[in-house]
């Protein structure tokens, strides 16, 4: 019996109307592909997945509200400047608040959908979903993060290499956890008079990071705690010249209220893109974990002090750290290394593959289902057990 190309039958599961169970389960997804049709698949699958989103998500784009569960995050935004030819930029800016009266916090997010004016792109400001002293360093509130990214993608033509987050007060007490533990996908990240209570900043290697606080802030040793992470972050990058880009401004005059200079922080971070493949990656799981980041998912993450660290040498990947993960998949695509060529991983100094990992339909479908983000889209996968 003649095989079926895996790309012809791609092209005929997404054009049947009644498609036969889901598409890891077909036979042709599991299929070994060429560099070239790679490209293919990609493009099919993106735009499948562009088609779906606008029919799914139309509705709460227009009325511009998220919900998850039984929480709702209302969100305004406005746009600035020409649309570059890679897509807008986009800006989520956090408002504070906290834990206060519902008013309150509206009242301060509407004060925070005028702080700041990048000079291009599409500056978001959500509305917390609770009204509770963390209310943006939460547990759920990394899935509405992911899901707006994702629509505005789609919806507004966003580049997810040009994404910001920033955050003033109680948003920047977001921020100082929300940059870390979702620092894959920030080109850059900026705090503003907040505090980062348990946060900490070892995944922010490939994230360039930005500190504003007054020098006499000294709530919560708001200004003590900015001198403590400026301290952090360069003994971090002194250890690992190549990462923690980082900025820290206290202003000796201020207070908690930074009377606009903060602002100074957007056209810093408008310089930065972000690093989607990098060659180093270290990632700390905290209180709430993630099963992916950069090019690396664990199936079972937990919190743990001792962080994962994967980085790439031409073919070769060292895996270290990470205590008592289980499984970790590595991913790979064209761009990363010669996928025609061997690939070897030694994890603790021990050489625990060499092979060819083959490009699949499921692997790419997979990783653009996890994210919804064409640049973060891998063809091959090798997994650890």
């Amino acid at each position: 019996m003649m095989s079926i190309n895996p790309v012809d039958g791609l092209r005929r599961w997404l054009a049947s109307d009644e498609k036969n169970g889901k598409l890891s389960d077909q036979p042709f997804s599991s299929k070994p592909l060429t560099k070239d049709e790679v490209l293919v698949v990609q493009e099919l699958l993106w735009s499948a997945h562009k088609d779906r989103i606008r029919l799914e998500r139309s509705e709460e784009m227009q009325e511009k509200v998220i919900k998850i569960g039984t929480l709702k995050m209302p969100f305004w935004y406005t746009t600035y400047g020409e649309t570059p030819k890679s897509g807008r930029s986009l800006w989520i800016s956090l408002h504070g608040g906290g834990g206060c009266p519902e008013k309150i916090n509206t009242s301060q997010w509407e004060n925070q959908k005028r702080l700041y004016r990048p000079a291009e792109g599409i500056y978001l400001a959500p509305r917390g979903p609770t009204d509770t002293w963390n209310l943006w360093h939460q547990g759920h509130i990394d899935g509405f993060f992911d899901r707006i990214i994702e629509n505005m993608i789609v919806f507004e033509d966003v580049d997810p290499n040009k994404v910001y987050l920033m955050g003033y007060s109680a948003g920047g007490d977001g921020v100082y956890h929300l940059a870390a533990r979702m620092a894959d996908r920030w080109a850059g990240a900026a705090m503003m008079a907040g505090h980062p209570n348990d946060a900490q900043p070892d995944s922010l290697r490939n994230t360039s990071f930005t500190i504003h606080v007054g020098g006499k802030d000294s709530g919560y040793d708001r200004n003590k705690v900015a001198l403590s992470w400026k301290s952090r972050l360069s003994n971090l990058q002194n250890e690992d010249p190549g990462g923690y880009d980082h900025w820290v401004e206290l202003y000796e005059d201020k207070g908690h209220w930074l009377d606009f200079k903060d602002a100074q922080a957007v056209p810093w971070m408008a310089k930065r893109t972000r690093k989607s493949r990098p060659d180093r990656i270290v990632w700390l799981q905290g209180n709430k974990t993630h099963p992916r980041f950069y090019w690396l998912a664990i199936d079972d993450p937990q919190k743990n002090n001792n962080p994962l660290i994967a980085e790439k040498d031409g073919q070769v990947v060292h895996i270290c750290g990470g205590g008592s993960s289980s499984v970790v998949r590595i991913r790979f695509d064209d761009g990363m290394l010669d996928l025609n060529q061997p690939v070897i991983v030694m994890r603790n100094e021990t050489e625990v593959f060499r092979g060819f990992p083959p490009r699949t339909i499921s692997t790419i479908a997979h990783t653009l289902a996890e994210r919804g983000d064409p640049h973060g889209v891998y063809s091959a996968e090798i997994v650890l057990e």
